[in-house]
């Protein structure tokens, strides 16, 4: 309960703003300023989600289960290489203009390469979450083990520490923070990449879902699309945020100290 509350106040000018926004649509499309076609009424949004629960359920599932895998690999790939990049000066040079390139490629100019390699099926959308999440979680793992102390660095040399346990119990440790924003950063573009993937091919999920309605011309199911995903993009975002408050609670621990 007392968390509730602390939530309550820290957000209460976003649900306000919200309520508020929510609101004047509601009332302009109703009045006939807004075509409902381009913005619908939220309380049709609200219907859509009633009506067609089963559907959106069933498209949601695949979704998260693309999010999963694809977020799966992008960690168990990124972080590996984030941490070869630091201790490897060939690999870097080697591997990490690879990495920026990857980004500047624009996703839909691959679709046609990517539907010829993988088809239409769950790896196609994996291949593009990679793409989005890939980056982030190198970049991030990099970054924080650069910023290891070089005081603590010294500290663990003098104590003969070897490098696994200078990596685990100093590097490691240091980085977590960046490391713990890049997979946070990445559950959101894992989202987006799943939407893309369902966009360039497939019949199902909820990217597949809102473009099916949106060639419809059916603003309230393209809405209802958008507020499942936003929902799962928060949802998804806060337990990885819990799961960083646990891995540091020793943070805290050091403040109140």
């Amino acid at each position: 309960m007392k968390k509730i509350k602390t939530a309550v106040r820290r957000y209460y000018p976003f649900g306000l703003i919200l309520m508020a926004l929510l609101g004047f649509f509601e009332w302009s499309v109703s009045a006939g300023i807004t075509p409902h076609f381009i913005i619908p009424k939220p309380s049709s949004v609200v219907l859509t989600l009633i009506e067609q629960y089963e559907l959106l359920w069933r498209h949601t599932l695949i979704t998260l289960l693309e999010v999963a895998v694809g977020l799966g690999v992008s960690i168990g790939l990124g972080i590996p290489l984030g941490i070869l990049l630091h201790y490897s000066s060939w690999a870097k040079r080697a591997l990490y203009p690879f990495v920026l390139v990857s980004q500047t490629i624009p996703i839909i100019a691959l679709s046609p390469i990517f539907v010829m390699w993988f088809g239409y099926g769950l790896t196609i959308k994996v291949a593009v979450i990679f793409l989005f999440c890939f980056f982030p979680l190198v970049v991030s793992t990099y970054d924080g083990l650069k910023v290891t102390d070089p005081a603590y660095l010294s500290l663990f040399r003098n104590l003969k520490a070897s490098k696994w346990q200078m990596f685990k119990y100093l590097q490691w440790r240091m980085a977590l923070p960046s490391v713990l924003s890049g997979i946070k950063l990445s559950v959101i573009y894992a989202l987006m990449g799943a939407t893309v993937g369902e966009w360039l091919g497939g019949s199902d999920g909820l990217g597949y879902y809102i473009r099916r309605t949106a060639s419809n011309l059916k603003a309230d199911g393209v809405f209802a699309g958008i507020v499942i995903l936003s929902l799962i993009g928060l949802i998804l975002f806060g337990v990885v945020s819990g799961l960083e408050a646990v891995l540091l609670h020793y943070r805290n621990q050091e403040r109140n100290a």
